[in-house]
This record gives structure tokens, sequence and C-alpha cells, in this order.
């Protein structure tokens, strides 16, 4: 596939959105891109003394390698920063052109499908109990924090699902024609098999 064809995949933490988004790319030959990144990159720049607005604008590809982005500091810094509108204008130009790059691409974040792909072809909300996230996310993030609770967890979980719903720029909610996939309840195989079958509708 040459043309542009955009897969948008949102959804909170530890849905599973990011598993899905990288086999759905995988399984179609799509470029991929964990639009989070940009915004926990930009979030340790922060934290290393830089201002909001010129750690957005100054990311490099070299920024999106960095080992310590996927840590609890670096996703609530991310949150943090994601909020301030002239952050995310730095960063929006920057997905749309990767999100119609000839090829195919799938991107995963948390407004890819209401605010910077509303066009995209194929749309998806990724989702699952608060529970099952905080399962999720404990098992990952525990064995290097031994401190760590799984009643943290969750109450992090939920403090940052509600600052993503409530900022007035981007609220994480669905697409209106987006598919809701619920993971509660299913294998990754089983998840990756829906989205997989949605991309083929989409590109039908």
């Amino acid at each position: 596939m040459e043309k542009a064809f955009t897969v948008a995949i949102d959804g909170p933490a530890a849905s599973g959105k990011g598993t899905i988004a990288r086999a759905v790319a995988a399984h179609f030959g799509f470029a991929y891109l964990d639009t989070g990144l940009l915004y926990r990159a930009t979030g340790a720049k922060v934290a290393e003394g830089m201002t909001p607005v010129a750690a957005s604008e100054s990311l490099s590809p070299q920024d999106l390698q960095r080992d310590d982005l996927r840590s609890g500091a670096a996703g609530t810094a991310a949150s943090k920063v994601a909020a301030i509108p002239e952050v995310r204008a730095a960063l929006v130009a920057f997905q749309q052109g990767f999100a119609r790059r000839p090829g195919g691409a799938v991107l995963d974040g948390r407004d890819i499908g209401t605010v910077i792909c509303p066009a995209a072809e194929v749309k998806l909300y990724v989702t699952a109990s608060d529970e099952t996230r905080a399962q999720r996310r404990f098992a990952e993030l525990s064995p290097s924090d031994p401190d760590l609770t799984l009643a943290q967890v969750l109450q992090d979980l939920r403090d940052r699902d509600a600052r993503d719903s409530a900022r007035a720029t981007a609220p994480l909610k669905p697409a209106g024609d987006a598919l809701v996939l619920d993971t509660s309840h299913l294998s990754i195989d089983e998840a990756v098999a829906q989205a997989v079958a949605a991309v083929e509708v989409g590109m039908s």
C-alpha cells in the first residue's frame, strides 16, 4: 500500500493499546508511532531544566529512544505537559505528517481519532477496567520498584485518567465513530485479532 492510510488507536494507560497498535502495524507493514513517547520525552527534558515549549520544539528521534521514558515519573510528567496548549501545538504537526506518510501508519495515544487524525480511515478506542489496568501496570513496574503497591498504581491511574479526561484541550474520550475494544477479558491474541479485523474492514 503506497497511499496514506491511517489507523488511530486511543485509550487510557495500560489498556493494551500500545501492544495492539504495534501488532497491527507489524501485521500490515505500516509505520508505527507511540505518540505518548513525544509527551514523555518532552516531560523528561522539562525535568532536566528546559521549559515545556522549548522541550517540545526541540525533540529529536534520539529523545524517543531514552531508557527512562516508560517510568511512572515520565508518565506523570507527560500528562502534565500534554495539558499545555503550546506544547500540544508543537507536536501536532509532527504527528499529522507521520500519519499521512505513504504506506500506512498506526498511531496510538489519547486524542488521535478525535484531534490529531479525525479523518483516519480506522479508529479504535481500547479500554479495560481500572482494576485490570492497575494489575497490568503493577506487574510491569513492580520488579524495578519493590516498594510500589497495587493500591498506589490504581490511584495513579485514576488520577491520570481524571486529568486527561477533564483537560480543556483534547480530553481523553472515544471518537464518535471509533470502535470501542474492551480488553478486560481478552487475551492479547484475541484483542489483536479484533483490531486486525477492524482494519481489514476499513481497507475494503
